[in-house]
């Protein structure tokens, strides 16, 4: 138990700048859906899903791979740092020089000639965010995990004040005060350029901090190693581009098989990415969670009873997540304000998503078996294969049922992933995971959310938050009278 408090330690520390900063971040998602249309906004979410393609390609899985062999014998993890990281730096300054030339062409393929700076933003943005990984995960290997947070709220802290200022503050000054000094630095016609902008400034002041990292490049390069790790991490790569396929794909779909016009489907896909945003709690806690877990699962292979705590942190890893699933789902009244009218159609994804994402946990839970066997192409084929699955029901879902085909799609993948996952797991790294408790409580939560339908029916009168209120006391109280027993046998 004492293993577990301390990656839940870690799990906070991690989260503390995730939640926090991811808070402030979310708090945009009401600044956008209020001061912008949902076409104006389907244009960022479209970006923000290229985004994520890109930033999977741009650091080939080097991140991980770092912490795969910086502390292998004979090698001083100095030198699998600065291997790792003159490789990142080196694609990632050849990929800016090559969009800058052909920024005006890729502008126009993405129907945005009139706004070719959308495509240069983007890619500058990307460049810095992966110019800075390596040193992160740097701070990740070495535990200092104050200084990574720190670091990462600072950056959304300006992302979020200066979107308040270009986005509300200008124009409020330049109506009131048209001389005012602001009309030298704001334009009304730029519009959502100014949250690509804010978004920018706020990475390049996050590579600045981090620059004195980049002094690590004088432990020099190691051919030898650098081929290592380059065979572990490709297969890497295809596992993250495959997470990015499953996790952004439907995004950049819904533009193109919506069956209405351009502008319509721009704002479908506004809307849908708007309530993607309100299932944010169940991924701040999965990035958390995974940021204090790779390392850590890594560094207790050895342990002679690390499969026992691997089981013992899924178990409880799902009770949190599905608290988090009734939060939201049974909740949503409340959490609906945080979107604007336009996008509040597009709730009933919401519960959808949140389960898509709790079964993606248990799946970063269960892909210790490849990792630490080495099995990363077996790993990679598991994801492929989620991918596959993904384009395939984006295809044709999206046409027959919108965006709710792609919320679907999102389940169906996720859920497949994490059954394949559990089964490879059995034979190449067997763990016993308490499967009774964990599908236990998945199910029970997803019977509280159904209910919370049909009880108002019995009980006339009682509100909606009371009831919701009462129906996720319900399932607190079922994990306490569940768990504690288990939990004197354990400290006994």
């Amino acid at each position: 138990m004492s293993i577990i408090k301390k990656l839940a330690s870690q799990t906070a520390i991690y989260g503390l700048s995730s939640i926090f900063g991811r808070f402030l971040n979310y708090l945009l998602v009401p600044l956008y859906t209020y001061y912008f249309s949902a076409a104006e906004y389907g244009v960022v979410s479209e970006f923000y899903a290229y985004a994520g393609f890109f930033s999977v390609l741009l650091l080939f899985g080097f991140e991980t791979g770092y912490f795969r062999f910086r502390d292998k014998a004979q090698l001083h993890h100095d030198v699998a740092y600065s291997t790792a990281l003159l490789f990142v730096l080196l694609i990632n300054v050849l990929f800016l020089g090559l969009i800058v030339i052909a920024n005006n062409r890729l502008s126009a393929a993405l129907n945005y000639s009139a706004h070719p700076e959308y495509v240069l933003c983007f890619s500058a943005i990307l460049t810095l965010d992966a110019m800075a990984a390596i040193p992160f995960a740097r701070l990740r290997a070495e535990n200092k995990a104050f200084l990574f947070a720190g670091i990462k709220i600072i950056e959304i802290l300006i992302t979020v004040l200066l979107s308040l200022f270009f986005i509300v503050y200008c124009p409020k000054e330049l109506a009131s005060h048209p001389e005012s000094w602001v009309q030298d630095i704001y334009k009304p016609e730029v519009g959502i350029t100014y949250i690509f902008l804010a978004n920018l400034i706020a990475s390049a002041f996050k590579f600045i901090v981090l620059f004195p990292q980049l002094l690590g490049l004088r432990w020099g390069f190691d051919k030898t190693l650098f081929r290592k790790i380059l065979r572990y991490s490709l297969p890497m790569v295809v596992i993250g581009f495959a997470g990015i396929i499953n996790e952004m794909l439907d995004r950049a779909l819904l533009k193109f098989l919506l069956p209405f016009d351009l502008k319509t489907n721009m704002q479908m896909l506004g809307i849908y990415s708007a309530c993607y945003k309100l299932s944010i709690l169940m991924t701040l806690f999965i990035q958390a969670f995974r940021f204090a877990a790779e390392p850590f699962f890594f560094a207790y292979a050895d342990k002679n009873d690390a499969k026992e705590v691997y089981a013992m942190v899924l178990k409880y890893f799902v009770i949190f997540c599905v608290f988090i699933f009734l939060v939201v789902s049974l909740f949503i009244d409340f959490f609906k304000y945080f979107l604007g009218e336009e996008y509040r159609s597009g709730l009933p994804v919401v519960p959808i998503l949140l389960m898509a994402n709790l079964f993606l946990g248990i799946y970063v839970n269960l892909s210790i078996w490849y990792k630490l066997t080495d099995k990363t192409l077996l790993g990679a084929l598991v994801s492929l294969s989620g991918a596959l699955i993904t384009v395939v029901l984006n295809i044709w879902w999206i046409p027959l049922l919108g965006y709710m085909g792609s919320a679907w799609a999102t389940l169906a993948c996720y859920f497949f992933m994490t059954l394949v996952s559990y089964l490879l797991g059995r034979y190449y790294y067997p763990v016993m995971y308490d499967l009774k408790r964990i599908l236990g409580y998945i199910g029970l939560g997803i019977i509280l959310f159904c209910a919370q339908d049909s009880i108002p029916q019995y009980f006339s009168g009682q509100k909606n938050w009371e009831v919701a209120g009462l129906l996720l006391v319900t399932y607190l109280l079922v994990v306490i009278l569940v768990e504690k027993p288990y939990k004197l046998k354990v400290t006994i």
